[in-house]
Parts: C-alpha cells; structure tokens; sequence
C-alpha cells in the first residue's frame, strides 16, 4: 500500500521528517517497507498550446507543429506522437531542458528533423516522470495557462511514499485518512493529534429528474447500498493537482469522474464506482446473484462466465459490474458520458474474496472489501465524490441519496478488566491515559467501574471483537517500546516431554547436512493433478481448500514426495544434476470425505530423504559412482540408530511391484503400521516432471518412530575378543524377502551372532527358475572368551537348519 507523506498532511499536523514518520508507522503496526522520493523541479518544461499541425513533407509518421509558450515566443516542433492536435494544450520541452528516457539522460537541441527545424519537444508523460504510458502525448486541460511552468501546474512538490506491508487485520488504515487517524491516536498522547476529516458537503437533490431505485435481493451479499445520479456533467481530464497525487501512489489518470472515485478510495478507503447512467436498462440497480454461466463482459474487454455464487450489481436486465471487484464494458464511463449514477456499497468479504479468486481479478477494491470495510464509510464517502464532480465536472444532483441498509450493522460491545490489562501488557498504566487511548481509537467507554469498563468498538475496527484486541489496541498506541524490561524472570521448573522432538529433529537433521544433504522446505499446498491414479495416495483422501489461491495449489499435500521432485527438477534444469535434499514436514490426509467433521483431518509430520545423479564425482582417483538404492538405505539406517531401533525391531517387506510410486524397494512395518518406505522412484512419475535420472527417495513417519524411541543409549568398551565372519551362499525361492532370513538368522543365532549383511545377488544363468541366491555373511563374537570352532560350526548349523525347514534353502 502506497502513502503520500504530503497527503497526510491534509488530515494531521506533521512536524516529523519522512523519515521519523516512517518510524512511527512502523512502531504503530503499519510497516514501512520502503520509501521513495517523487517529484521532480521540471526545470524548462513549459505549458504550451500548439497553434498549427501539419504533416511532415518527407515522414508520414512525423508532424511539424507550432507551438505557443507564452510571451510571444513560437516554437517549430516536429512531432512523432500519433495523437498531436491543433488547439491542443502540451507540455513542451524547450532548448536546454534536461530529460530522463529510461536509463538514458538527454539534452533537447535544435536540430533538423528530415529537414525540418525542431526548437523543442512536445513530452509524453514517461517522459516528463509522471507516468509510464507511451502512447502519446501528454494533452492538458484546455484552462491551462500558455507559459506556465510545468512544475507549477502540475503543483510538482517534492513528496515522499510510504510502502507499509499492511497486514489483512488492519484494513481500517488502507486510506490516508485511515493512516493519519493511527497517527492522531499517537501524537493525541503529546497533545498534537488533532485530527481534520475531510470536507463533506451536505448534499442535497437539485432535481428529482433521474431517479434510479434500487433493490437488494441479496441481503447476505450486500449489507448496504447507497447512490445518487449526476446529470449533465462533462468528461475531461481531472484538475493537475489530483492527476499529481494519483501518480505520486501509482495510479494512471483517466478521466476527472473516474478519478475522483479513485481519488476518494484512497482518501478515505471506500471504494466507489461511476455508471453511465444512460446505459442502465430501465435505470433501476439490483443486487442479485445470476444464474450459473451467465456470461459478462469486465472493463478489461475479457468476458468471464459467472458462477452463481457471484454478487452482482444489475440494472433491470443484465449485470453491469462484479460486486466489489470490477465493473462491466457496457455501463462503464467514457468520453460521451452526461449523466452518472455513482455506487458506494458495501458487500459481504467473503464473497469477494471468493468471486476474485474464481476470476482471478485483484484489484484496488476487491483488496479493501475482502478484508472488510466500514458500513458507515459508505453514505460519506458518496457525498464527498458527489461533491467533487459536481465541482470538477459540472452537473447537477438529479435524484435523492438513495441508502438502502437493511440489516443495520452494530457496534461490538466489549468488556475489559483492568487487571487483564496490566498482565497482558506486563505494566499498569494510568487508567485515564488507558482512557485517552481509547478515546483517540474511537473506541467508546460506556460503563466504568472500580474493576474495568465497557466499551463500544466503531465498526470500521472489524478485527477488534475481544478484550485482547482492545488491549492490543491500547499497548499499540502506548508504544511496545514503552514496556520496560524486568529485572528477573520468573519461570516454573516442569518436566520436559520425552522425547524431545525438536533436540532429535535437529539431530536428525545435523547427521543428514554433515552427511552432504540439503535441507528443502517444500509447499504444502500442491497441485491435484499429481495424485490421479496414485493408489497409495488417493485423490478422495485429499485435503481442499475452500478458496485455493489457484489451481495450482488447490489441495494439501498427502507426501513430501512431489515437492521434492520438483526442487530437483528446477536444480536439473539449471545443471546442478547431483543432489542430496531432505525435508522435515507435514502431510495431510482425510480419513473419509466429509470435511465437516474435524476428526476426518489427519495431519502427520515426516521425514523424506531424496538421492539422485552421483553419489561420488569423478576424480584423478576416484570414478564416478551413481547414486543407488543401498546408499539410501545407508542412511534411513542411520537415522534409525539415532533413534535407537534395530533393524531386528520393525518388520520388512517388499514393496510389490504395482506400486505407483516406486518401482521396487522396502517397507517397514510397526504394530501393522507403516514407520518408513523407500525405493526408486517409477517412470511414469518422473516423466510428470521431465526428469531423467534416476531419483530414490525414503519417506520416515516420524510419530511412529518416536513411539519406538527407547529413551537412553549406553556405550560399551571395545571387546577384547576377535570377530569371526561365516558366508553362506543360499539358493531361495524368488518370493522369499530377506528380512525372512535376518528374522530367523538372529533367532537361531541367539546373543553370539552380532550382525549378518548380504552381500551378493544372484538371479538368472546356473540358477534354476523361480530361485534366486543370496549371498550372506554372518558375524560371530563372544564379548567373555575366543569362540572355538566347534562352537562357531554349532551357530551355524543352528542357523542353516532353520533355514532350511522355514523357508527351503539350500546350500550353493
């Protein structure tokens, strides 16, 4: 949100530099994210009136001019803007003048132009910095003065703007006056708050000519309507002044009706908007809702199709505006325009909110009504711009003020204990300063007592409807700064729970950096197009959101998976092809469909660990070596040790090869319940992402694991005994996993066998169909004495027993 430091000045005294005021804004809430200097001193730019246009002898696209700029002086201009006119008023650039194009400084000279002498430039208003259009020259308002001063014209005062990162709590302050009542409520605590309101005529009907009624069939979406009808008005560019002040906050002039509606927006903070009243069929308005795709031309020239949750304003046959977001081609205001039926509404937020996420359509309206705007705002803010255009653009008031308000809007009633306010603020304050605050916010006492008051909160503050907001309110304008620090802190001593996520969260994560990964942070909003045909992950499981931004995030996220995806397409695309990510975060799931009911969400943190590219680069003494599934596993593994779980604890199995989202790999099961699964990701999901390469990825549910957490780790000396190491070469059956083998091994092998691996795989040539072979090796030790051979023959016979009788293995 754009702020004129000299705009403010109309509403409040400031002694404060630009640059003290910005602190203050910023302590009040309203953060100033930057500021910028406009204006500019438009040394030898001049108003001029061109006297002759003609076309260039030897260029179609050039004009030769000339151009009065007062005390005689005619200038031979030649001019390339397609729109210069005999008669016209311009700006003209005379010899000498300094101008910025671009990034380009450059001096005007007299020079020959195809020929012909040129004297000056007639100025565009990119030119002059007064805009960015560049589309033709600047045309002034005919009362111009010839030989004018352009910085005197366009009252070019030097000005600073606010940037504030306006929060959606605080939309009572998207205004200047909105801005400048905060700053009064601050420097009423020095006494030099006074506040000035802006001027509001006291209006009243000239004639009752033109009168347009309107009817509100949809109370819910339109709490207030008000308008009235401006007959005989003309269309002309908006007096300098104004123009100046719209572009000093970014905004093009158009037209003086047009304007001006803008003009008070940003005044005051109501949005308006101006019909040809001549258009309206009938001239009746209606607010109503259409029927499903209707179809509706928006002033941009795009015609949308309605959905019939749209409020729209109608005339009595079609809808002429999107309520509170954009208004319609047909009624809109134009050159030809003579008499004008002017709107100030108010509609319900979240219906805009809704109609402007459908249309995608975000504008300066939809961003105050969506959070909220003040139902009394709406009659002041109609006669403030009534009275400008009758001002600026002639005309006369051919209706009654029309106020149609069925459901009056009241104000919230709150009550606030003293004691509540000094423990929130940390300090007790005077309670007639707390009584001067809330005065200065207009939040009105109308009960005290020895305990607290009651207060009455002014509908403009609609985030403020609890006793915490009121202090909020109170300790904002007190300052957070004048809240002394204590000289101790007390604090209870309370058993921490066990275990500690975030210690093993942060250890987890530490062992994964020192271990070559980088942390991601993925959305959790996502698209529903990555879930169709994922059985693991349905799309009936998905979480909507009720008013996603775009389809793009529509849903929340059931896995880490596909935001790690494209994290690594985008580092791919920009050649960066070996990579190490993690993420910790959460995922979210329904248990069934019904969204009503809160205990169908399901959300889960996790872990997900993503490998791709090589897992070592070639070096002069190394090769390269591609990542693959056993590195992965390396890890996952580890991190279990963090935990302190056994391989031996959880239950393995291999992923069957139908899975959608990985082609092979392993599960890890607890109690039934899914703890981890891992393996490479599938063709067809990485096709959805163009990449390439090989991606593995392991997913941890980390609630699970930590319920397995055992809590201590002890640590023992080296033994002093030596290791023995058996490798059996087993042929199988191909169904047969080897977490069979490692489940029985460790039975049959009891406390002397410490540890087993595999370390070959074989399937094909020499091995008889529907067998495979694994190659094991088994790790003996007694921590007490030297194993004898004959007890190291016993384990294993033990353990090739039980093989053989459980699962069917045979010795290679």
């Amino acid at each position: 949100m754009k702020i004129s430091y000299n705009w403010l000045k109309d509403f409040i005294n400031i002694d404060q530099s630009p640059e003290e005021l910005g602190k203050v804004l910023t302590n009040l809430g309203l953060e100033v994210e930057g500021m910028v200097e406009y204006g500019n001193t438009m040394d030898g730019l001049v108003v001029g009136k061109v006297i002759t246009c003609g076309k260039h002898p030897d260029a179609d696209r050039l004009s030769v001019t000339t151009v009065d700029i007062g005390n005689g002086v005619i200038l031979n201009v030649v001019c390339g803007a397609p729109n210069v006119k005999a008669g016209q008023k311009v700006i003209i650039a005379t010899e000498g003048t300094e101008l910025m194009l671009g990034d380009k400084k450059i001096k005007i000279k007299k020079s020959k132009l195809r020929g012909v002498d040129s004297e000056g430039m007639i100025c565009a208003e990119d030119e002059i910095g007064l805009g960015t259009s560049h589309e033709g020259i600047m045309v002034l308002d005919e009362n111009a003065t010839v030989g004018m001063p352009a910085s005197e014209y366009f009252n070019m005062t030097r000005d600073t703007i606010f940037e504030i990162g306006l929060t959606p709590n605080r939309i009572d302050a998207a205004s200047h006056f909105g801005t400048a009542r905060d700053l009064a409520a601050f420097f009423n605590l020095s006494g030099k708050g006074e506040l000035k309101r802006p001027f509001v005529a006291d209006l009243k009907p000239d004639d009752h000519n033109m009168p347009v009624p309107i009817e509100i069939q949809d109370p819910a979406g339109c709490p207030r309507f008000t308008g009235v009808v401006i007959t005989g008005i003309h269309i002309a560019p908006s007096p300098a002044w104004m123009q100046n002040r719209l572009r000093s906050i970014g905004l093009s002039p158009i037209n003086n009706v047009v304007d001006i509606t803008n003009y008070v927006l940003h005044e005051l903070g109501q949005p308006l908007h101006a019909y040809d009243a001549d258009k309206l069929h009938d001239r009746k308005i209606i607010v109503r809702r259409p029927p499903e795709g209707t179809k509706f031309t928006t002033l941009d020239g795009i015609e949308r199709v309605l959905s019939g949750e749209d409020v729209m304003v109608c005339d009595g046959r079609d809808p002429v505006c999107i309520a509170g977001v954009f208004g319609g081609l047909t009624s809109g205001i134009t050159e030809s325009t003579k008499n004008v039926f002017l709107e100030s509404a108010c509609f319900d937020p979240v219906s805009v909110r809704k109609t402007s996420r459908r249309h995608g359509l975000n504008t300066d309206a939809s961003f105050r009504f969506e959070r909220g705007v003040d139902p009394e705002n709406t009659l002041v803010a109609l006669k403030r711009a009534a009275s400008m255009i009758k001002e600026m653009a002639g005309g006369i008031i051919s209706s009654d003020i029309m106020d149609v308000y069925p459901r009056v809007v009241k104000p919230v009633q709150i009550n606030v204990l003293y004691s509540h306010i000094d423990r929130l603020i940390g300090k007790s304050i005077d309670r007639k300063l707390i009584h001067s605050i809330l005065k200065s916010l207009d939040i009105i006492i109308i009960k005290k007592t020895d305990e607290g008051i009651t207060v009455q909160v002014a509908p403009y503050r609609v985030d403020v409807t609890r006793e915490a907001d009121v202090i909020e309110e109170l300790l904002r304008i007190y300052g957070y700064n004048n809240v002394e620090f204590p000289d101790k802190i007390h604090m209870s001593v309370s058993p921490s729970a066990k275990p500690d996520n975030e210690k093993l969260v942060n250890e987890v994560s530490s062992y994964l950096t020192h271990s070559g990964f980088t942390e991601i942070m993925s959305n959790s909003l996502t698209k529903k197009d990555y879930y169709k045909n994922i059985r693991q992950y349905p799309e009936k499981r998905l979480v909507p959101l009720l008013n996603p931004l775009s389809a793009d995030l529509g849903v929340m996220r059931q896995t880490l998976l596909f935001g790690g995806l494209e994290a690594i397409a985008r580092n791919i695309n920009h050649k960066n092809e070996n990579l190490r990510f993690y993420e910790f975060g959460r995922i979210y799931s329904l248990l069934n469909q019904d969204v009503t009911k809160f205990e169908n969400f399901v959300e889960e943190p996790v872990f997900g660990l993503f490998l791709t590219g090589n897992f070592e680069r070639q070096t002069w003494t190394t090769n390269e070596r591609p990542a693959d599934f056993f590195q992965l596993k390396a890890f996952y593994l580890n991190i279990l040790k963090i935990l302190g779980i056994g391989p031996g604890k959880l239950g393995t199995f291999d992923i069957p090869s139908g899975n959608s989202i990985f082609k092979g790999g392993l599960e890890y099961r607890w109690n039934d319940k899914r703890v981890l699964c891992a393996g490479p990701v599938s063709k067809d999901i990485l096709d959805t992402f163009k990449i390439e390469q090989e991606v593995f990825f392991a997913e941890l549910w980390w609630e699970e694991l930590l319920a397995m957490y055992s809590g201590s780790r002890s640590f023992k000396e080296l033994p002093k005994y030596p290791e023995v190491r058996r490798d059996l070469a087993l042929l199988l059956d191909s169904n047969v996993s080897y977490s069979q083998i490692e489940k029985l091994a460790s039975q049959a092998g009891g406390k002397l066998l410490k540890g087993m691996e595999i370390f070959d795989f074989f399937k094909g040539k020499n091995i008889p169909e529907n067998k495979k072979s694994y190659a094991v090796s088994f790790f003996l030790q007694d921590l007490e004495k030297t194993l004898t051979d004959s007890e190291i023959d016993q384990i294993m016979n033990n353990i090739l027993k039980v093989l053989k009788d459980k699962l069917g293995a045979e010795i290679r």
